[in-house]
């Protein structure tokens, strides 16, 4: 078959395949969760006055739901990768939506409040993050440069820093910042003190990558550039860490993914976070479900994007190196 013939059998047939899978689908949530009763009609046609009749429509809703997934993993299985993980991703997004449905949620609440936790939550929550990120990542530097210096005393700081940091849960660390310093006359508001918390936890986890990160480059990149008379900050600042940032982007970016959900964590101290909010609107009108789904949802779009520019990030420095 001729290779502009063969292009276009495999056009067609990717888009019977869409088609079919379209209406399997749409035929599966029509008549198993959106009209059911045709299921309980048809078998008590069959078994009338049997108290087995619910065990056999459940039965048959499994069935069905085993038959589907076996035809549906068939037919995708003969269209190109890249398809099979764009509809993947759409039927795994329809099946927790309509997992969703069945919490009985009030729209109408979530649409009227959704504003509000999107202007006063999450732009709290990205303020916040954001600020700490930048503090943890100076932080995680210094660090990192401390533990592979020569000087015993900026070892043994960094190493007692990172054990501490690292050895107590952050709950704790955001108590003992917000009302432990107003005991020795530092009165801290909740805000500077979630940050400070947030900053110096994830300062000493990042510390870790940054060092690994530093200690991959080949120590003949080192000699070389002590050969050419160069000073360690300059051979650092120059030749090691723009080489290093090709290995340290990927895990600090799923540490600021990681701090933008622990960020929650300094709800307990009052700040009006996404969290916090989100809480005091479903507990003032008795809709906690609707409000912690989409609270849950705006995280995970905003995680979503930052996902994104982490990967163009890593493209670029990829590219350069």
């Amino acid at each position: 078959m001729p290779l502009t013939n063969q292009k276009k059998y495999k056009g067609s047939t990717t888009g019977l395949v869409l088609l079919v899978l379209a209406l399997l689908v749409g035929t599966y949530y029509y008549f198993l969760f959106a009209d059911d009763g045709w299921l309980m009609r048809l078998i008590t046609a069959h078994v009338t006055g049997k108290p087995q009749t619910i065990s056999y429509l459940h039965g048959a809703r499994w069935a069905a739901g085993v038959a589907l997934f076996v035809v549906n993993y068939w037919l995708l299985g003969k269209t190109p990768k890249q398809l099979q993980i764009c509809v993947t991703a759409v039927e795994l997004f329809l099946l927790l939506a309509l997992f969703m449905t069945t919490f009985r949620l009030s729209p109408k609440f979530i649409e009227a409040n959704v504003g509000y936790l999107i202007t006063q939550g999450a732009f709290t929550t990205l303020y916040v993050s954001a600020i700490s990120i930048v503090i943890a990542f100076c932080i995680a530097l210094v660090t990192a440069i401390a533990r592979l210096s020569s000087s015993g005393v900026a070892v043994g700081i960094a190493r007692f820093y990172t054990s501490f940091f690292r050895g107590i849960p952050l709950l704790i660390q955001i108590f003992i910042l917000y009302m432990g310093f107003p005991e020795l006359g530092f009165v801290i508001n909740p805000i500077p003190a979630g940050i400070a918390a947030l900053s110096l936890c994830y300062g000493a986890y990042m510390s870790e990558v940054f060092r690994a990160g530093i200690q991959s480059i080949p120590p003949g990149q080192w000699e070389a550039s002590r050969a050419l008379g160069l000073h360690k900050r300059k051979i650092m600042r120059l030749v090691i860490l723009p080489q290093a940032l090709k290995i340290i982007i990927p895990p600090t970016g799923n540490h600021f993914i990681a701090m933008l959900k622990d960020s929650s964590l300094v709800s307990v101290v009052g700040v009006w976070e996404l969290t916090y909010v989100a809480s005091t609107v479903g507990n003032r009108d008795f809709r906690n479900m609707e409000m912690l789904i989409t609270a849950a949802a705006i995280y995970w779009l905003m995680s979503i994007g930052l996902e994104v520019v982490q990967g163009r990030i890593e493209r670029r420095y990829s590219r350069a190196a």
